[in-house]
């Protein structure tokens, strides 16, 4: 038998906290980003977020290029939401111009925003399985249906993520009938799918043990944080700007805005999930009444072949957009140049970022790791 040890007035230990560094190189931090953390066992007492390391500086070097010329830089934002990222930027310039967009360009733009909110979605339940240790088997299967997707992203801008797509007065190409139908088919099966993901996940008694009450974020706490998106509405705070703004078509289209209970991990995985059902219903009605006509206007044509000729009246303005991460807003200053004068970014990964500490304490190490992952961040828009 093992000698056992009994130890004596256990109130005079001295105890110590640990200091751990998660990164900047962890596969649990989606990212070259670090998490300083003190532990007071396995409890975490302290944690401090630590970015930077990914500082490109995007909105210095866009004040020197041309409008046009910013519009491939705004896809490695947030390099999962490259059209969403075009849409906000080509609609604050469209605003501080003055330009128009044909109808069948909004409805384009509508229908890619919302097949951009399947990928992110999937991949933040597939990458939030990950963390919880269910391998690759739910990744797998959400990749599977965000191929489908990417396809048609490559089919309509050339390439799979950094699309390029969209263009101040509409788009850059128009969509053929056979991609018309292609969209269709992902969007009528789409729902077959999330039911059997649903099956496999949301009553999944380890999913519902790891997620349920942990990190719960209380409303007042994410209204006075500025938080947005999906992690916002996991708060039961019923803030879309899809809703508020109206903007693009979107007051067209019936669709709902779910919202949590708690505000905890389960919530923001749920919400996203709630989001993708009604993602596929705006697809839905968008496919079925996209009209004919122009995909451009036609007095901004001319710009894409010659972008220094686009000259802006002198003024400001901010354009923002539901992304599938929350408000992505961009703030332009025009001195009547071909360059901005003042160009900014609300990234939401950034904002969503700040409260990770106050969602984490008290909790225990490993539920850090979900926690973060429920957050969606990604390092190129925290950073940029």
């Amino acid at each position: 038998m093992p000698k056992s040890y009994t130890v004596q007035n256990t109130d005079l230990l001295d105890t110590q906290t640990l200091e751990v560094n998660f990164g900047p190189q962890h596969p649990s931090t989606h990212g070259v980003f670090r998490m300083f953390v003190e532990l007071d066992g396995e409890v975490i007492v302290t944690l401090k977020p630590v970015m930077g390391y990914l500082h490109r500086n995007h909105e210095q070097i866009a004040e020197n290029l041309t409008y046009l010329g910013i519009m491939p830089y705004t896809d490695r934002l947030d390099y999962f939401n490259a059209m969403t990222n075009n849409l906000g930027y080509a609609m604050a310039v469209e605003k501080l111009a003055g330009i128009t967009v044909p109808e069948r360009a909004q409805y384009i733009r509508v229908i890619v925003s919302e097949f951009t909110r399947l990928i992110n979605h999937l991949s933040l339940v597939g990458f939030l399985l990950n963390d919880l240790g269910a391998f690759f088997t739910p990744i797998l299967y959400a990749f599977r249906e965000r191929e489908k997707i990417l396809d048609v992203f490559e089919e309509i801008s050339g390439s799979r993520m950094m699309c390029n797509y969209l263009r101040f007065g509409g788009v850059k190409c128009d969509l053929s009938p056979a991609v018309l139908e292609t969209m269709k088919k992902i969007t009528r099966n789409f729902p077959k799918f999330l039911d059997e993901f649903e099956a496999l996940l949301s009553k999944n008694e380890i999913l519902c043990m790891r997620c349920q009450n942990v990190g719960v974020l209380p409303k007042e706490l994410a209204v006075n944080s500025s938080i947005t998106g999906p992690v916002l509405r996991a708060s039961g705070i019923n803030y879309d700007i899809r809703k508020v703004d109206r903007y693009s078509l979107y007051d067209r289209f019936r669709f709902r805005v779910p919202l949590g209970r708690k505000g905890d991990t389960y919530d923001r995985y749920y919400v996203r999930v709630l989001e993708m059902r009604e993602s596929v219903k705006i697809l839905e009605q968008a496919l079925q009444d996209i009209p004919v006509g122009e995909i451009l206007n036609p007095k901004t044509a001319p710009f894409a072949k010659a972008p220094r000729n686009f000259k802006p009246p002198v003024g400001e303005d901010y354009g923002r957009i539901e992304s599938p991460k929350g408000e992505l807003g961009y703030y332009v200053v025009s001195d009547g140049t071909p360059q901005p004068w003042r160009y900014h970014i609300r990234a939401p990964s950034f904002i969503n970022l700040t409260i990770l500490e106050d969602i984490c304490l008290g909790h225990k190490v490993a539920d850090a790791i979900i926690i973060l992952g429920s957050l969606d961040i990604v390092l190129g828009e925290v950073d940029r």
